[in-house]
């Protein structure tokens, strides 16, 4: 055993020798910039991820005289997802590829201070999965900071746009791309990788903000020492490193066959390298973890307390689940790191052995309550998450609505959800019915938590599917989807809601039916307001207490942006990002009406033309009263 602990310390050791050198320093200017209420000047408003600002000059009883102040074309279609950032007097605006870059003076009537208009190769939107997305914008030491489709990091001047340095984070010609927004904690900037579609293996990465140079990048599966697993890790929860978390019914991995929950005082724990282990043959590839997913495009939080970073991993490669037989770790699974050196502290995969791309990639929300900080997660799945955010301990796990059918529960101990029969899915055969649908109960439009409410507010979707996973060979570079998928709406007869929680139990307060999904990201505010935007062109503000409505406007495309507010001048504005695209409005925007197209967005959001125009042109909305 020791002899086992000190090579598996080596190989941790060896793969993070540029990691080491020193404890990273704060960005001051970033974390000012968080302090003060009338900026804006992280993708989610400050390292907690909450959506939520402390202006109030924007309330209950005046919300209904809010009138659209002003308005910025982007020059660019496609969906328009995050928010720009405003830091002082200045705004920083992103679009979808090629990802430009506007700087706007809010002193002098928004105009354009400077430009960046990034080179890239146009093949790159080939390989982008679900719309020519890119979520927003870094800020820190004087730069702003932008991850490019294409995979290239790139630092510019914050007051001239000049670049100070560029990065090559991932490789398109593999498939592996990027969408998030890259996020500056402390004197690191994390980034990620989209391309489990493309059978990449992909990473959370962390870069030193001065130069660009890699700090250290941690892989979403295969040995201990690329995950960078230490000997410590899930200390206080060591079931959540199971070898095997089912056992197999009928077969298992063939049509009839389902999975049961192994019993808690029956797991295999303990054992090391379960990123291999549990990706069983026979695999769809040699050594299958090598072209796992495990997607990282999120939205991650920070906790300066116990320099703490969260995240989420997406989807295993392939969607055909018969030919990675196996929990395939660590897809599907709330990531807890220590910012400074890489290393896992705690981990928990939500959906082991994922038969219908829930992925578990959806942010991550820090907030306090009786002196304990908590996480809280809504995933793909259809269920909410809480734990305690230092040991990993699940506090509560619930199904955000009833209509969720492919598991019954969630185990309090182990996190591992019993799966029902009738929702397996197997090659060449059509499960149908099963809820909700790949595009999970929500995707990336992310929630928001209010400390006066105490409530989460979460945009949903309310889709089922049919799901028929097929023989598919992988190619580098080429797509390695290996199902075919038709979407529908949920029970409720519409395609979406918008609900706040108590992330305590994860049970409803108040659920609000919507058309379409909400695919806006939320805000809160000090004054009880919840904002969101709607595909079908909507911008709202809600009561946070009760979930009324109290006014909308409609904008130019459908919103799959995130929602923010800021002051400026002493005024207190709000605004969101239109452009309809994403996952749901790509098939829209490329014309595609077969209903399988766009991974079944083409029949599922068919109705999207008669309130869109294709494709979506993007632009920002900004209010005041």
């Amino acid at each position: 055993m020791e002899i086992n602990k000190i090579k598996l310390a080596l190989g941790i050791a060896a793969s993070m020798t540029i990691a080491m050198p020193m404890v990273a320093m704060a960005a001051a200017d970033h974390e000012a910039a968080m302090k003060d209420q009338n900026n804006w000047a992280d993708p989610r408003h400050d390292y907690t991820n909450q959506g939520y600002s402390g202006l109030t000059q924007i309330k209950k009883d005046n919300v209904k005289n809010l009138k659209a102040a002003w308005t910025f074309a982007t020059g660019v279609n496609r969906g328009h997802e995050g928010s720009p950032l405003v830091i002082g007097n200045m705004m920083y605006v992103h679009t979808a590829f090629p990802n430009n870059v506007y700087a706007l003076d809010l002193n002098d009537n928004q105009k354009i201070v400077w430009a960046y208009f990034p080179k890239q190769d146009p093949s790159v939107q080939a390989v982008l999965c679900c719309d020519n997305v890119n979520r927003g914008l870094g800020f820190g030491d004087g730069k702003i900071l932008l991850q490019q489709n294409d995979g290239v990091l790139v630092a510019l001047d914050a007051k001239t746009g000049a670049k100070v340095w560029d990065v090559k984070v991932n490789d398109p010609k593999v498939g592996a791309t990027n969408t998030n927004a890259p996020q500056v904690r402390k004197d690191l900037i994390l980034t990620g990788c989209s391309g489990a579609e493309f059978g990449v293996r992909c990473h959370i990465s962390a870069y030193n903000l001065k130069d660009g140079s890699l700090a250290w990048r941690a892989y979403s599966m295969g040995p201990d020492s690329e995950v960078l697993i230490g000997a410590d890790f899930n200390k206080d929860n060591p079931q959540y490193n199971a070898l095997s978390v089912y056992e197999d019914v009928n077969g298992g991995n063939k049509q009839g066959g389902s999975f049961k929950r192994i019993p808690d005082d029956k797991l295999e724990i303990g054992q090391s390298d379960l990123g291999v282990k549990t990706w069983l043959k026979p695999q769809a590839v040699k050594d299958g973890w090598q072209h796992g997913g495990g997607s990282v495009w999120g939205w991650w939080p920070y906790d300066p307390r116990t320099n703490l970073v969260y995240y989420g991993t997406g989807n295993p490669s392939v969607w055909n689940p018969d030919v990675r037989p196996g929990d395939n770790k660590w897809s599907m699974t709330t990531w807890a790191r220590d910012l400074d050196t890489g290393m896992a502290k705690w981990a928990m995969q939500m959906t082991p052995h994922d038969e219908w791309d829930y992925d578990g990639i959806n942010e991550e929300i820090l907030f306090d309550k009786g002196g304990k900080t908590y996480v809280w997660h809504h995933d793909r799945n259809g269920f909410a998450y809480t734990w305690n955010a230092h040991t990993g301990t699940l506090i509560a796990a619930q199904k955000v609505h009833s209509f969720v059918n492919w598991a019954t529960d969630v185990d309090m101990k182990t996190g591992v959800p019993s799966k029902l029969a009738s929702a397996s899915t197997h090659q060449d055969y059509n499960a149908k019915g099963v809820c909700p649908a790949a595009l999970g109960t929500k995707d990336q439009q992310p929630a928001a938590y209010s400390p006066r409410t105490g409530l989460v507010y979460t945009p949903l979707n309310h889709v089922c599917m049919t799901y028929e996973p097929v023989e598919s060979k992988y190619v580098a570079g080429q797509p390695w989807v290996g199902a075919t998928l038709t979407m529908f709406p949920g029970p409720d007869g519409v395609m979406g809601g918008f609900g706040a929680y108590d992330p305590m139990t994860n049970k409803a307060k108040w659920y609000n039916k919507e058309k379409f999904s909400a695919w806006g990201g939320a805000l809160t505010t000090a004054s009880d307001l919840v904002f969101y935007g709607t595909l079908d062109r909507w911008f709202k503000a809600l009561d946070a207490n009760t979930g009324k409505e109290l006014w909308k406007f409609q904008v130019g495309s459908g919103v799959i942006g995130n929602a923010f507010t800021y002051g400026h001048a002493g005024k207190q504005y709000v605004g969101v990002l239109s452009g309809i695209g994403g996952w749901a409005g790509v098939a829209m925007n490329l014309g595609l009406t077969t209903p399988t197209d766009a991974l079944g967005a083409a029949g599922g959001y068919a109705e999207l033309t008669k309130y869109n125009a294709a494709p979506g042109g993007g632009a920002l909305t900004v209010f005041s009263l």
